[in-house]
């Protein structure tokens, strides 16, 4: 089983700006991030994450967390809404739709999961975009794996860490 998450930040660590993720990505980061979600069995999102963003269509089966009802997800006929943990949703999730699964949360959704242990590989973007919100300590979050690589495309950063 392997559970991956994704994130992108700007350069200031800002993971929206004017209120979504698409603020602080790159022309880089949307061709990697549009391909790498195809390697994946299912896409896990938090509440938060549903509510902001575009979700109504994706290439892969999409499961929201969240304790209310998400109405923006209703256009997406690969979408469900589950009310559990974290920890129990990687757990159903890798029951029902396989051994691949892909966090795209926010940052609260991500601390949770690397707390508990729960991801595998983290896909990391940093881009040049700053002045957004939401700002978290993208270091901090890969001082949690003991194996990182980098790359660079058009000045955008990758990076993909993993134990």
């Amino acid at each position: 089983m392997s559970t991956s998450a994704s994130l992108v930040v700007g350069a200031d660590g800002s993971t929206t700006k004017a209120g979504l993720s698409s603020g602080v990505s790159s022309a880089a980061d949307r061709s990697v991030f549009l391909a790498r979600r195809r390697q994946f069995d299912l896409i896990l999102i938090g509440g938060n994450t549903a509510r902001t963003e575009p979700y109504t269509a994706t290439p892969i089966p999409l499961v929201v967390l969240s304790r209310t009802d998400i109405e923006a997800i209703a256009d997406n006929p690969k979408a469900q809404q589950w009310n559990l943990s974290p920890s129990q949703a990687i757990a159903r999730a890798h029951n029902e739709f396989g051994p691949r699964i892909l966090i795209e949360g926010g940052p609260s959704l991500m601390r949770e999961l690397l707390e508990a242990e729960l991801i595998d590989d983290f896909f990391l973007t940093i881009t040049e975009v700053q002045g957004g919100e939401n700002p978290i300590d993208w270091r901090a979050i890969l001082n949690h794996f003991t194996s990182v690589e980098k790359s660079e495309v058009d000045g955008t950063l990758f990076f993909h860490a993993h134990n």
